[in-house]
């Protein structure tokens, strides 16, 4: 079933990368993000770790000024308690945001699979991650629930906030 909303949401991305369109790389309509995670393992993952901290990186292209699509990547370390050992995600994925205005509120999500580290007998599964946020020209705010659907019925799920700084193309 996870594999059937994972290629369900792919085939979802499809006719935004269908379009015959010319796209020009410009610094107005492209940019890594790099940044950073912080958050609180809640279900599953919250009987194995106490906090996650993270690195998130993303390169975006706007379509317009409110929609952007892009590639998601990072790694999210968590702190293993109660004698259980760290353990990763690292995510594989592609977003959707919208902005709502050139700086201001904004609504995303990340649609991949999570590969996991340190974890035996679980390579991952499909990752999945909405933000809500703020933004401006150079910088990203937000808060997130990220939930890594893994193999034999675990699910990786934390909330937090993250920070991204915008480096453009050029």
């Amino acid at each position: 079933m996870k594999k059937l909303f994972f290629i369900i949401g792919l085939l979802g991305f499809s006719p935004i990368f269908a379009q015959e369109t010319e796209i020009n790389i410009t610094p107005d309509n492209s940019w890594f993000k790099a940044g950073v995670t912080a958050g609180i393992p809640v279900g599953d993952a919250s009987d194995f770790a106490s906090f996650n901290l993270g690195l998130d990186l993303r390169g975006q292209y706007l379509f317009n000024p409110n929609f952007g699509i892009g590639v998601a990547s990072g790694y999210t370390h968590f702190f293993g308690k109660d004698g259980f050992d760290d353990f990763g995600i690292i995510p594989l994925a592609g977003f959707a945001r919208y902005y709502f205005a050139p700086e201001g509120l904004f609504l995303g999500a990340d649609l991949g699979y999570g590969f996991l580290t340190n974890v035996d007998n679980n390579s991952g599964g499909l990752y999945v991650n909405p933000q809500i946020g703020y933004h401006n020209r150079d910088w990203n705010l937000y808060a997130f629930y990220q939930n890594t659907f893994a193999e034999n019925d675990v699910d990786l799920q934390t909330v937090g906030v993250g920070v991204t700084y915008n480096i453009r193309f050029n």
